[in-house]
């Protein structure tokens, strides 16, 4: 039985890795180019079909994927006349990988059911290390024939996939998760950092911590860098973070909430981000707060 084709938009770290799993399947596959040339070439050179727009991508494909940055992202490549919309083919169904405001999913989706396809919401769990080796987690939400349709590929991408209910369940899912592991994980940087500053072992801390129930998988990528000096344990941005959190909050804003807890987080990924420190990893977040608290520490003196 022949695979459907698939058409591929943002090959950043996690796309460029999605892709590279599809090739390695066999999977007729479609590209365009967005920021990353490097990842683009690549897939030309294993056999990929690089076209100029979105639009030439959907009209190729059975399949769309999107894994970009952000909701205005999806949208512009969504809209227009050269965007995804103006190409789909009858039944296709179009996917975003990324983190989006579930607002901006539903809007999207009501315009590519009107052009007779479908929209489903499929943000990811894990790194670009394990979608190489097809073992993403998947959150996928929309229309339920659509989603059935697509979940052998879905099957082949990832590990964990689940169908979470109507369009826009996943990402909400998906940044609810996000604002609860980027707090932890900013909170296991600070107590890293305030055990610099009262002459505290770190790997005691953690050695302390770890034995009870804080335990945890984001409290060992944390230490992954804090004890053993690797940061890409947890290959993840604090400029996605600010971003992802951002919009938990916003998505919060939406139905009239004021989320409270998130507040701290924001302030401190937003001061990171403004301090230059939005390229580095999460994990790198103790060098910041230690040397923000020495610096504040010093400045007392």
């Amino acid at each position: 039985m022949s695979k459907p084709s698939i058409g591929f938009i943002g090959l950043g770290l996690m796309g460029s890795a999605m892709c590279q799993r599809l090739l390695d399947l066999s999977y007729p596959l479609t590209i365009v180019a967005n920021r990353s040339r490097g990842n683009v070439e690549k897939a030309v050179a294993r056999g990929a079909v690089e076209v100029a727009t979105a639009r030439e991508v959907a009209e190729r494909s059975d399949i769309i994927m999107l894994c970009m940055d952000t909701s205005a992202s999806v949208e512009s490549r969504m809209f227009g006349d050269d965007g995804v919309i103006a190409g789909l083919k009858p039944q296709a169904v179009a996917i975003d990988f990324g983190t989006s405001l579930p607002k901006s999913t539903r809007t999207i989706g009501e315009a590519v059911s009107a052009s007779n396809a479908a929209y489903l919401d499929a943000p990811l769990g894990r790194t670009p290390a394990h979608a190489l080796n097809g073992e993403l987690n998947i959150m996928c939400s929309g229309d339920r024939d659509a989603y059935d349709r697509v979940e052998p590929v879905l099957n082949d991408l990832g590990e964990n996939v689940f169908h979470l209910g109507a369009l826009g369940s996943g990402h909400t899912i998906k940044l609810i998760n996000n604002f609860f592991a980027m707090t932890t994980a900013n909170a296991m940087a600070e107590a890293f950092a305030m055990a610099d500053q009262m002459g505290v072992d770190r790997e005691k801390l953690y050695a302390v911590m770890s034995a009870g129930p804080l335990h945890s998988g984001m409290m060992d990528f944390i230490k992954a860098y804090a004890v053993d000096g690797k940061p890409d344990a947890l290959a993840f941005a604090v400029r996605n973070a600010k971003k992802d959190v951002g919009y938990y909050a916003q998505m919060a804003s939406n139905v009239n909430v004021d989320s409270i807890m998130s507040k701290s987080v924001r302030e401190v990924l937003a001061a990171a981000t403004d301090d230059g420190f939005g390229d580095r990893m999460i994990p790198e977040m103790v060098d910041y707060l230690s040397k923000k608290y020495s610096d504040s520490g010093s400045s007392q003196s």
